[in-house]
């Protein structure tokens, strides 16, 4: 992994570290963050699933040390920027890595956060209760990542760690 690579994923940390204490909704006994989606997003696109999924870790786990996120962030976070990197490898459009956010996050994270949330939180609701959140979140922090890319997708280093520019939707 590259010294640039590197920086690249602590800087995403810290916006979405410092982002939380900013800017989050309550959601039952989570808390949607956009701002994590969207560095989802970018970081899926930017730096591939792998390193996307580490800079989820990250921010989850700082989020919790600092006392501004909940255990839901790590299924919530690290699937949706796995499918986001996994979908924009795949299919090579910004829109595909919001739709894995969307899927990974507000889909199959939902789903993952209920024995967690049974488990860890004494939370007895259903899945459907943290799909709606979610989703929303997800759906939001998606389109805002989504802009971002379309805005700097011409920059040197977009171009460089993205495998192809952005197809025609």
């Amino acid at each position: 992994m590259s010294v640039q690579k590197l920086t690249v994923m602590a800087m995403f940390v810290a916006i979405g570290t410092l982002a939380s204490h900013v800017f989050w909704i309550p959601a039952g006994v989570a808390k949607a963050f956009p701002v994590q989606h969207a560095i989802n997003v970018i970081a899926g696109v930017t730096l591939g699933p792998i390193p996307a999924v580490i800079v989820a870790f990250a921010i989850g786990l700082l989020r919790n040390l600092f006392g501004v996120g909940s255990l839901l962030a790590f299924p919530g976070g690290m699937i949706g920027a796995l499918l986001a990197g996994y979908y924009y490898r795949k299919l090579k459009t910004y829109g595909a890595a919001a739709a894995g956010e969307w899927i990974g996050t507000g889909v199959i994270g939902a789903v993952v956060a209920v024995p967690i949330a049974a488990l860890f939180l004494g939370s007895k609701t259903g899945a459907f209760f943290f799909v709606l959140p979610f989703l929303t979140s997800s759906v939001a922090g998606g389109v805002i990542g989504w802009v971002i890319l379309r805005l700097i997708g011409k920059s040197s280093y977009v171009k460089l760690n993205a495998d192809q520019p952005e197809k025609s939707m």
